[in-house]
């Protein structure tokens, strides 16, 4: 008989917490999970991946029947209101709660709701929303506890005009114009989401362009059709002051620039949620983004206290999320190997898509690795031009002289399902790895997925 309460307590039930906890209680152990919200699901299901992809969706499919002609024989081109939109995505989100509670229901994982603060390394205290304060312990705990869009002082997010990337999921109106500050993924897939529905767009960027981490290529190719699209981009700009009234909203930047619309989604940075957890108590200390420190086993500096997810920072993506918790999970119950994750492929749900993995053109020169390239244009597929998503690109970046895959980049529609094909050859072991999978191999016709053999095709030509 276990002197602890549980064998594992979580704390967040995101999709690192989720899988923490499954992963222990699949594996016999005794689990609880904290959960701040009413709901399970974590920022994830209720504020960031799912309701920003579900309103993607929709905006992509109003924008496919307004472009597409036959369609016009139907009626005139349609006009969605960002509170129409919301209604989708609230639909998708209440199914996600009903799937999640499942699984916790079926595994016998109990779901505590309340906020929890360490008061010793066993130990945490659970306040629910009426005050009331429930002490459980257990062998070990997992934080799970995710992050929240970074918010500075000197901004008055209280004003109705004022948004960060979970409070817009609460506007009510739509905005004729609208002042996107920061141009990472949340900025770029909202300035794309906004400007699909006709909101005029002003994204305004720290930077020197999109998204520096992508290849220029796939960079560059986002700023042309965000563009296209209609928004404004201005780079290498920083905020000096933001004035909000009743007319509007005035963002000052440093440079001397006045821009004004009638609301402002800012999208710079985000925090770990780790100011409520009494780390003091346990010792434990976060970094200036409230982010705790873990090893490749996703141990902290408190042998019982794991973490995983983004309250530990990079890469901060639901699908790392999945596999860290899980994996922190496998260590916590003493395993000694897990999968340290650190080759996640990116996707970003711009419109259009883009999704890489590997290495990109340039870190490719700087380290000197002769490389070769093999493009394949959407608009030259049959399937592009039966779908109309004739807009995008994969492209293949391979050693000259193995012809070993090093990267893969995609720009257009679905790029985030098709990167995992190229994913699979590229994790092959024992020269498996190679850009002949692709010329050797018979594709279904038309698909999507022949670009490869396409892109292939037109590498080895260059050689």
């Amino acid at each position: 008989m276990s002197k602890y309460d549980y064998d594992m307590l979580v704390l967040g039930s995101g999709p690192a917490g989720e899988s923490a906890a499954l992963n222990a209680a699949k594996h016999g152990q005794s689990v609880a999970i904290v959960e701040s919200l009413p709901l399970v699901g974590g920022a994830c299901t209720h504020r960031g991946t799912i309701p920003s992809k579900a309103l993607r969706h929709m905006v992509r499919q109003a924008i496919r029947f307004n472009e597409m002609p036959i369609f016009r024989e139907i009626g005139d081109p349609r006009t969605l209101t960002y509170p129409k939109l919301l209604s989708h995505a609230k639909d998708v989100i209440s199914r996600q709660v009903s799937m999640r509670s499942r699984f916790y229901y079926r595994n016998g994982i109990r779901v505590i709701n309340g906020r929890g603060r360490f008061e010793d390394a066993h130990s945490i205290a659970v306040v629910n929303e009426d005050g009331q304060v429930d002490t459980v312990t257990a062998d070990r705990v997992v934080i799970a506890t995710g992050s929240r869009p970074y918010r500075p002082a000197d901004i008055d997010f209280d004003h109705p005009r004022v948004y960060d990337s979970d409070t817009i999921l609460d506007m009510t109106n739509t905005p004729r114009k609208l002042i996107v500050y920061g141009a990472g993924v949340i900025g770029c897939e909202y300035a794309s989401i906004f400007s699909g529905i006709g909101i005029k767009v002003e994204l305004v960027n720290t930077r020197d362009r999109l998204l520096e981490f992508l290849d220029d290529e796939i960079s560059d190719a986002l700023s042309y059709h965000l563009r296209h699209l209609g928004v404004m981009i201005r780079h290498r700009e920083i905020y000096k002051s933001v004035e909000a009234d009743d007319a509007g909203v005035t963002l000052q930047l440093q440079s001397g620039k006045r821009l004004q619309a009638d609301a402002l989604l800012w999208c710079n940075g985000r925090s770990g949620n780790t100011e409520d957890l009494n780390l003091g108590a346990v010792g434990l200390e976060v970094d200036h983004r409230g982010q705790i420190v873990v090893d490749d086993h996703y141990q902290s500096t408190v042998d019982n206290i794991f973490g995983a997810g983004d309250v530990i920072g990079w890469p901060s993506l639901a699908s790392a999320a999945y596999d860290q918790g899980r994996a922190a999970a496998a260590s916590a119950r003493g395993k000694e190997q897990c999968r340290f994750v650190d080759d996640v492929p990116t996707g970003i749900y711009t419109i259009p898509e883009i999704s890489s993995v590997g290495k990109t053109e340039r870190e490719l020169t700087e380290a000197r690795i002769p490389y070769e390239v093999g493009r394949a244009f959407f608009k030259d597929t049959a399937r592009g031009q039966i779908s109309g998503e004739t807009v995008g690109m994969l492209k293949l970046l391979f050693r000259v002289d193995t012809l070993e895959i090093l990267g893969i980049h995609c720009f257009g529609a679905e790029a985030a399902e098709i990167i995992h094909i190229g994913q699979a050859i590229m994790k092959q072991k024992n020269g498996g790895n190679t850009l002949r999978y692709f010329v050797s191999t018979t594709f279904n016709y038309p698909t999507m997925a022949e670009a490869y053999r396409t892109a292939a095709l037109n590498g080895l030509n260059r050689l």
